[in-house]
């Protein structure tokens, strides 16, 4: 099977170096040429456009920054169109809103290649180590189409319902998990105040109620675990941008659908702020260094 990869940034690149180590043949394109170097180094084809790396593809794959990228893509490169054969498989992987899912969706459909949005889970360790969750909207037989490459870059694979539905359901995680790492750095900056010593403490809240992914997995506060963002100057790992990006799609979506997220709320503006003092590129768990210790004037 050939296979088209699209947006070879720290997420795409890492999913498409595992298509390669599964026997797939992998033609790859990026506005980047470091990130195409990096791909034909591990045994990709390189493409000078998006629309030569998709042609003769039977599956396409991108992971791009927005909605606006997808809709231009796909909808807006004439050579493209004309690149994308009737029965092509596209698996958009971005986080994007639904709305443009389903817009491109339809279109695709009404020339007869199939579309599915299948945002992911997992960070980049999770795309490196192939365990990434993918979380698909689409037709069930898209999705069936689509399990023998998802299953080369991930461990969990969800149908989460119609086109669009993946976008919904990635975005309510991530406004969880923004949530998360918010109220976990706030408590664990509390404790360290008090004299209390970091590592200690997240032990003690693990195997407490207060347990969550990021405490398990993710914990903000550095030294405390090893090989995490938090531990090499948060560098790598998902960016505080990318985080406030997708809180500005929950929001969206929430106001579309009337739903009360004042958690979301907060913890967007806690993002903007974050991002206006000049850390948009770090790691979203450098959001610990929001709450720093401040002392009392004499």
């Amino acid at each position: 099977m050939k296979i088209a990869f699209i947006g070879l940034g720290n997420m795409g690149g890492p999913m498409a170096a595992n298509l390669i180590k599964a026997g797939f043949e992998v033609q790859v394109f990026d506005l980047l040429s470091e990130n195409v170097k990096r791909l034909t180094e591990q045994g990709a084809t390189s493409a000078e456009t998006a629309a030569d790396a998709v042609e003769n593809a039977q599956v396409v794959v991108s992971m791009l920054p927005a909605g606006r990228h997808v809709r231009s893509l796909y909808l807006d490169d004439e050579s493209m169109q004309g690149a994308l054969k009737p029965g092509t498989l596209v698996i958009d992987s971005s986080t994007i809103d639904a709305q443009t899912a389903r817009v491109v969706a339809k279109e695709l459909t009404a020339r007869n290649i199939d579309f599915i949005d299948a945002p992911v889970s997992g960070g980049v360790a999770g795309a490196q180590a192939a365990t990434l969750t993918f979380i698909v909207g689409g037709e069930a037989t898209q999705f069936e189409k689509a399990q023998p490459v998802l299953s080369a870059m991930g461990k969990n694979i969800f149908h989460a319902g119609k086109h669009g539905a993946g976008q919904v359901a990635k975005i309510c995680n991530n406004m969880l998990l923004a949530v998360l790492m918010a109220g976990t750095s706030e408590a664990l900056r509390m404790g360290i105040n008090n004299g209390l010593d970091a590592k200690v403490l997240s032990e003690i809240m693990q195997q407490s109620s207060g347990a969550n992914w990021t405490l398990d997995k993710y914990n903000p506060c550095p030294g405390v675990m090893e090989n995490v963002p938090s531990s090499k100057g948060y560098q790598g790992g998902f960016l505080v941008d990318l985080m406030k990006k997708d809180l500005g799609l929950a929001l969206d979506t929430a106001i579309q659908s009337n739903s009360s997220t004042p958690m979301g709320s907060l913890a967007q503006s806690l993002y903007s702020l974050h991002s206006l003092k000049g850390h948009g590129s770090l790691d979203f768990s450098s959001i610990f260094t929001l709450f720093e210790h401040v002392e009392k004037d004499s």
